[in-house]
């Protein structure tokens, strides 16, 4: 019994757009986008800084894309082992993201001074969709952990 919940726990192909949590695959991709274009465009002073927020955003944004496009192909099989691997990659991703947007926050704020006012409404959008991003891949995280604790 405890398969067939595994089983229909994890959508296959066009069912991944309309099942919750991962209708969330989307703005997680399209966020998590925006604050890599976002953080590659605008002048951080601290490069090791940077470097972090664009690891977590290119990351994030390949895991998303690639677990998205799994569930797609229905290469998850119904196995239990996916719902799990889900709910690590969401947790681990809302880490990395509230990391990224904490650190993206300290440096804009901190370089507030020096930057233009072009380059400082960058990295403010950055630190927006950081946030947002963050939130999304929390509610999926947890929600992704309420189905792997009934699988």
């Amino acid at each position: 019994m405890s398969s067939a919940t595994s089983t229909s726990s994890l959508p296959s192909g066009l069912a991944v757009l309309t099942t919750f949590p991962d209708v969330l695959f989307i703005p997680e991709i399209i966020f998590g986008g925006l604050v890599w274009i976002l953080v590659a465009s605008s002048k951080v002073p601290i490069p090791m800084l940077q470097g972090w927020v664009m690891f977590v955003s290119v990351f994030c944004f390949v895991m998303s894309t690639t677990l998205m496009c799994l569930y797609f192909c229905g290469a998850h099989g119904g196995s239990s082992f996916w719902v799990t691997l889900d709910a690590i990659c969401q947790g681990t991703a809302s880490l990395f993201y509230l990391s990224a947007a904490v650190l993206e926050a300290s440096a804009t704020y901190v370089a507030a001074g020096s930057f233009t006012a072009e380059i400082y409404r960058e990295n403010i959008a950055a630190v927006v969709f950081a946030f947002v991003t963050t939130l999304v891949y929390v509610i999926h995280k947890v929600f992704s952990l309420l189905r792997w604790k009934s699988s």
